[in-house]
C-alpha cells in the first residue's frame, strides 16, 4: 500500500493524497495542493477515501485552484503558509509549527522554504517531504518571488533531513531537469544512471516521483553547489570566478532558466 496516492492534474502536476494512518484498511487522507478539484473528487470517490485536511504549500493557482470546490463537498480544515493568501485558510503556518491529524496518527513539521514564492512552506514527517515546487526530482523551482539566496538556503535546510526522506514534489519535470543536470555534470556516473532509468520510466508512462534525498544529493545540481565539478561548470558559464556557493547557485539557476 502506498502511503501517498498520486492524482494527475493538468499536464504535469501531481496532487498527493496522503494516508493519515499506516493501517491499510484506513480510508482517511490529507489532500496536498489541489490545483484541480475534479480528479481529486474522482479519486476520493473511486477509492472510497475520506479527506480530513487540505495541506497547501504555496499560493500558485495550480496548487490552490480546487480548494473551494472540494470544500463544497467536504467540511475540512485548510492548512497553509501564514504569509500567503490561501483560499479559505483556517490554520496559517510558520516555521517549526506542527500539523497533527487524527490525534497524532501523523504529525507534520512545517519548514519555511522561500524562493519559488516568498512564503512557500514544506510539510515534513519522518520519511516524507511534501515540498511543493521547492525541490523537484533533479531540479528546483523557479524564482518567481524570492531571491536566489533564499532558495539556496531553503534547499540547504532541506538537505539536512535524513537521506532516506522521500521527496514528493508537485510536477513531473524529471527528464528536462536531468537533461540540464547533465550539461552541468556530464561525467557524473550516478546522474547518467538516473537519466537512463528515467527515460525507461517515462517511455512506459510511469512517474519518477518520489525520489530520495540521497539520490538528489548525488544528481541534483542545485543541491551540489559545493561540488568542484558544479563550481567549475558554473564558472565556465559565467566566464568568471565565483566566490561562494550562493553565487554558484545563482548562476546555474539563471542558466537553467535560459534552456
Amino acid at each position: 500500500m502506498e502511503r501517498a496516492i498520486p492524482v494527475n492534474a493538468f499536464n504535469d502536476n501531481y496532487i498527493w493524497l496522503i494516508r493519515i494512518m499506516e493501517d491499510p484498511t484506513s480510508s482517511h487522507v490529507a489532500i496536498v495542493d489541489p490545483g484541480d478539484a475534479t480528479p481529486v473528487l474522482g479519486t476520493l470517490n473511486r477509492m472510497s477515501l475520506t479527506p480530513d485536511a487540505l495541506l497547501i504549500t504555496h499560493h500558485h493557482y495550480d496548487h490552490v485552484g480546487g480548494i473551494q470546490e472540494i470544500l463544497h463537498h467536504y467540511s475540512i480544515p485548510v492548512y497553509g503558509p501564514a504569509s500567503e493568501n490561501i483560499p479559505a485558510m483556517d490554520f496559517p503556518l510558520k516555521n517549526n509549527d506542527k500539523v497533527t491529524l487524527k490525534k497524532g496518527a501523523i504529525v507534520f513539521q512545517i519548514i519555511e522554504v522561500p524562493g519559488h514564492t516568498s512564503g512557500h512552506i514544506a510539510f515534513y514527517t519522518p520519511g516524507m517531504l511534501l515540498c511543493g515546487d521547492t525541490i523537484f526530482a533533479g531540479g528546483c523551482g523557479r524564482l518567481f518571488e524570492g531571491t536566489a539566496k533564499q532558495m539556496y538556503h531553503s534547499l540547504e535546510t532541506l538537505s539536512t533531513l535524513p537521506d532516506n526522506t522521500q521527496i514528493y514534489c508537485a510536477h513531473e519535470y524529471t527528464l528536462a531537469n536531468l537533461s540540464f543536470a547533465l550539461l552541468v555534470e556530464p561525467d557524473n556516473e550516478e546522474l547518467q544512471k538516473r537519466m537512463a532509468t528515467t527515460k525507461v520510466l517515462r517511455a512506459n508512462h510511469q512517474r519518477t516521483v518520489p525520489s530520495s534525498l540521497a539520490l538528489e544529493k548525488q544528481t541534483n545540481p542545485f543541491l551540489r553547489c559545493h561540488h568542484p565539478d558544479v563550481i567549475a561548470a558554473a564558472e565556465r558559464y559565467a566566464g568568471k570566478p565565483l566566490g561562494s556557493n550562493v553565487e554558484v547557485f545563482t548562476v546555474i539557476r539563471a542558466w537553467k532558466d535560459r534552456i
